[in-house]
């Protein structure tokens, strides 16, 4: 697994870098101030964008990938986006139910802070913030694509894909930046996970069902042989 991991140094040093400063970001700035930070530029075609990029981090999404693969026969990385995908949807379903903090918008509310972004023909909720499960389920994805495919050219379309679909919740005043952070870390460590077990531990392997069958008819022929 480390040695695959050094092998995508694009990608997994990318990623580190974000990753560091967004910490560093929601550090400095309180969520809400972060937040709005974040939300100051909006146009009708970035509304339109970041609607669009959001539900390719929806678990639909995810799964019209994992049914791609397997249609061209591509069994073992269709299971293992499958499983790194079950491993974020858990993980962000229990921490939601654990802390279930407010969103957004109704923390604007609360708060009585003015907001004129809210982008129009989208449901946004209330409850539930942390962490991004959006967010998950894309940097999981990214993850494991780029882990089991192995190629370097694919980590900056993974990395872009991610960060879109991670900035998208914010955009769409749908998280803060807290909780998308979160919902990357849950998303990259799942991806590591599934690829782990899939692919060093090799605990999903297809059953050879032809080659087992064939060697037990081979026993049995052998035992009415020497019956």
């Amino acid at each position: 697994m480390i040695k695959r991991l050094q092998k995508l140094p694009c990608y997994f040093l990318t990623l580190f870098i974000l990753l560091i400063a967004t910490v560093i970001f929601v550090s400095l700035f309180p969520k809400m101030q972060g937040f709005l930070w974040l939300n100051q530029y909006h146009t009708n075609s970035l509304d339109f964008t970041f609607k669009v990029m959001t539900n390719l981090g929806d678990g639909f999404f995810i799964i019209f990938a994992a049914i791609l693969l397997l249609s061209i026969k591509k069994k073992k990385k269709a299971i293992a986006v499958l499983l790194a995908y079950a491993y974020s949807g858990v993980f962000v379903q229990l921490s939601k139910r654990l802390y279930n903090q407010p969103r957004p918008k109704l923390l604007m509310q609360q708060l009585h802070i003015p907001y004129t972004h809210f982008v129009e023909g989208l449901n946004v909720h209330n409850h539930s913030s942390f962490p991004s499960g959006h967010t998950a389920s894309a940097f999981a994805l990214s993850t494991i694509m780029v882990l089991v495919f192995k190629k370097k050219k694919i980590s900056w379309p993974c990395i872009i894909f991610a960060v879109a679909v991670g900035y998208s919740r914010i955009y769409l005043a749908q998280h803060f930046p807290i909780d998308v952070l979160f919902g990357a870390l849950a998303g990259v460590l799942c991806g590591c996970l599934s690829y782990h077990q899939t692919y060093t531990l090799k605990l999903f392997r297809p059953v050879k069902v032809a080659k087992r069958l064939k060697r037990l008819r081979m026993a049995n022929a052998q035992l009415i042989t020497n019956g």
